[in-house]
């Protein structure tokens, strides 16, 4: 039986090791509090605490249980508009730094994460941007051109290659050689191990209620203290209630996604992922060229794991009957890339909702309504490495040390 609007990553971790903080309680006074407790929020977390600040991050239900429980586990090395598109809406300049800041965060990302030893099967891996008709392959085109123009090395694949390496009949295919995939959930949990290691402070169950402030601190205020801070960064990837005013600069939609069941090792060798060498490939995750695009990346192995098939925020009421439609067209779309596959069943079908701004690239820094915080929303990059850019951008604005370029994730833009 298909298990709707579960998650993969949540099922498979051992009841007996979740983590668990106690609530926040009692008033008390810290340099920088944290609010959400999924990957972006842990990682900020750890980066805040890593620098020596002392940090407080409050989680509302439980730490990497919401959206990154619900996310794809890919790290990617750009940040999922194409690059042509990015430098129309932000120019040359803006484009070429948000590019190397996602490039160079995909690696640094893979280096924390193995310095710190998170067991969360990390798996570098490259990617492939395919392009199934003359249409997407002349705009692929164009966006490599715009790529080289802007100094970035572009390797573009022919149709062999394609089909060689990724089992696909397509006309071309850029390919990234950095990147990874993992496990989200044992990311964002071992994450927030190493924060409190790091002598940050973890409160689950523990829902902000009311945030004021005046010129010199902000108060936090939950259901049982009052924190005083410096600093409120709030890493919740979209507006809450309490920002609401906020909300009109995003569009809110909902993804989906399909884990199937074991694809059998014929299946496998038919469409090229079956080879004994396969531990020597550099390309696993496949996006093509589709709006919404679908990203397809392999999961132990065996399993096909494809997202896509996006739409407007669904109401609560409907999320059930539309994950179950949206999960069988997934396993349809998926069959007309890999016509091998009909039969195979999905085991999970979820969904996950997010937030995009008018250009592609994420919210990063703060608001000038909002004195004392930082924010981190709409990061519709389709990949969990704007959780580690947020982190550093972030901890750039709260030292007063940015990097050139850093106001291309500003709300100012």
């Amino acid at each position: 039986m298909t298990k709707y609007g579960r998650s993969p990553w949540l099922d498979a971790f051992p009841t007996s090791r979740v983590p668990a903080y106690p609530r926040h309680r009692g008033d008390m006074q810290t340099e920088a509090v944290v609010v959400g407790g999924g990957l972006t929020g842990c990682t900020t977390a750890y980066a805040f605490a890593a620098a020596g600040l002392k940090v407080l991050l409050l989680e509302a239900d439980q730490i990497g249980r919401g959206a990154t429980a619900y996310s794809s586990g890919w790290i990617a090395e750009e940040p999922g508009v194409a690059f042509a598109d990015l430098e129309k809406a932000v120019g040359l300049r803006g484009a070429r730094y948000a590019w190397q800041v996602w490039r160079r965060a995909a690696l640094d990302f893979i280096s924390l994460l193995r310095r710190l030893d998170i067991k969360c099967h990390l798996e570098e891996r490259g990617s492939a941007i395919v392009a199934a008709t003359t249409e997407q392959a002349a705009r692929l085109k164009r966006d490599q051109k715009a790529r080289r123009e802007a100094g970035f090395d572009v390797s573009m694949m022919n149709p062999l290659a394609i089909k060689t390496d990724l089992g696909l009949d397509a006309s071309a295919a850029i390919r990234s050689k950095h990147g990874a995939t993992l496990d989200p959930y044992r990311a964002c949990v071992g994450l927030a191990a190493a924060a409190a290691d790091r002598g940050a402070v973890l409160s689950e169950r523990s829902p902000v209620r009311k945030i004021t402030f005046n010129r010199k601190i902000a108060t936090v205020m939950t259901a049982n203290g009052r924190i005083r801070t410096r600093r409120v960064v709030v890493a919740t990837g979209m507006p809450t209630p309490l920002f609401k005013a906020l909300a009109r600069h995003f569009w809110f939609h909902t993804t989906y996604a399909v884990q199937t069941e074991p694809v059998p090792a014929k299946i496998r060798q038919q469409i090229g992922f079956g080879r004994p060498a396969r531990a020597s490939r550099s390309t696993d995750v496949v996006r093509d060229s589709a709006q919404p695009p679908h990203i397809i990346r392999w999961i132990d192995d065996d399993r096909i794991l494809i997202t896509g098939a996006d739409s407007e925020a669904i109401a609560p009421r409907l999320r059930d009957k539309v994950i179950v439609q949206r999960t069988g067209q997934l396993m349809y779309e998926l069959s007309t890339l890999y016509p091998e596959i009909s039969g195979i069943r999905p085991d999970y079908g979820w969904a996950a909702d997010y937030a995009r701004t008018a250009e592609g690239l994420p919210y990063l820094g703060p608001h000038r309504n909002y004195p004392h915080h930082l924010f981190a929303f709409g990061d519709s990059s389709r990949s969990v490495t704007g959780a580690y850019v947020a982190s550093r951008v972030l901890l750039r604005h709260h030292s007063g040390e940015l990097d050139r370029g850093d106001d291309v994730f500003g709300f100012h833009r």
